[in-house]
């Protein structure tokens, strides 16, 4: 039996910080129940598809069932009593308020069941200025300081290649939150409302900024942190064939094997007494040679310095196929099938690798898959 085998909750979320939370949740064993308005969400329209599906929603709502209701409607609406009588969590992604208008605020839903653990998920929180704020993970990123301790060249800013907020600081706060509750359900025997906002986590993000900022009264420029672009000993290295050496060398001993690897002469592997020139030196030196030059000269050193790996290439690692991080798949509409998303759930949790679908878009009201 999964660990969580014997939940049922509700899903009210689209796009992903909801979606990824209770993916985890039922990858854990729940039965999730997907509730969608007709026609389906949004990301149910994202390109590309994989057999006839969405191949973003298909990753994120892989094994859920799905039920589409018109929250407007009455009758649509009172469909949804008998499952809130039973469910264990409800996960909605609404601003504040929304969710009141449909009569299911934490207040309706827990005289129905006050054992319900209630997860709402907002940019910004229930309460504050900024909750009724509309915005995305670049503004939540924005809005907390996080963006600017890295936004690359003035010229040339780089929107980051992950939704740090969605993720980090609203799926998996989400899922920590609930099992908190569910674990604290167990000894009292009362639900609770959890406030999510993704913004406040992003906070725990800058942890080094926020140290450096309230220990010294100096607060960080953009690219000046250690981790962020002010050391070379934490940098990207372009090499002469347009790919990346990333070096996390921190520690003096990687330090120490990383500059003799590369061959910089010992009167600028101190790096404390002029960063920006040990930077340009070894930028240069890196740029002299390809990447497969520095490939086995970096894994031999192993100085916490490697060559970055594209997605494609990282996909195929053997490594991370050892792991069986692409063992389970999603099926799509015929039968097809492609590698699900890995998720940082302990294999002893999961159910044996196998192919599980998205739930359909079904205008008819009923439940599918």
């Amino acid at each position: 039996m999964q660990p969580l085998s014997d939940l049922l909750v509700l899903d009210f979320t689209t796009l992903l910080p909801g979606p990824l939370a209770t993916l985890m949740l039922a990858e854990a064993g729940a039965e999730v129940i997907k509730i969608e308005r007709p026609g389906g969400e949004d990301m149910r329209a994202y390109p590309p598809f994989f057999d006839g599906v969405s191949a973003p929603f298909a990753l994120v709502n892989r094994g859920k069932k799905g039920l589409v209701l018109d929250l407007a409607d009455g009758q649509d609406r009172a469909r949804l009593d008998p499952l809130l009588a039973r469910a264990d969590v409800l996960v909605e992604q609404f601003r504040p308020g929304v969710m009141g208008r449909f009569g299911l605020a934490y207040e309706d839903c827990v005289k129905i069941n006050p054992r319900l653990v209630y997860c709402s998920i907002t940019g910004y929180g229930q309460e504050g200025p900024r909750a009724a704020e509309a915005g995305h993970d670049l503004n939540y990123i924005g809005n907390t300081g996080l963006l600017a301790l890295q936004p690359g060249p003035p010229q040339a800013p780089v929107v980051p290649p992950a939704l740090i907020a969605d993720i980090g600081g609203g799926s998996f706060p989400a899922v920590i939150n609930i099992l908190l509750a569910l674990h604290q359900r167990a000894a009292t025997g009362q639900g609770c409302h959890l406030d999510i906002a993704m913004t406040d986590a992003m906070f725990t993000f800058a942890w080094y900024g926020l140290a450096v900022g309230q220990a010294t009264g100096r607060w960080p420029a953009p690219g000046t942190l250690m981790i962020a672009g002010g050391s070379p000993r934490y940098q990207l290295y372009p090499t002469r064939d347009g790919k990346l050496v990333a070096c996390a060398a921190l520690e003096q001993k990687f330090w120490l094997a990383f500059v003799a690897a590369i061959g910089l002469s010992p009167d600028l592997a101190d790096d404390q007494a002029d960063p920006a020139r040990a930077t340009a030196a070894v930028a240069t030196i890196i740029a002299g040679e390809t990447a497969d030059h520095w490939r086995p000269l970096l894994a031999v050193a192993d100085c916490c310095a490697t060559v970055v790996a594209s997605l494609e290439e990282a996909v195929a690692d053997p490594h991370f196929a050892a792991r069986g991080l692409f063992a389970h798949t999603v099926m799509g509409g015929s039968g097809r099938t492609m590698a699900a998303l890995p998720l940082p759930i302990a294999r002893a949790f999961r159910a044996p690798p196998g192919a599980k679908a998205p739930p359909l878009a079904d205008p008819a009201g009923e439940s599918s898959r």
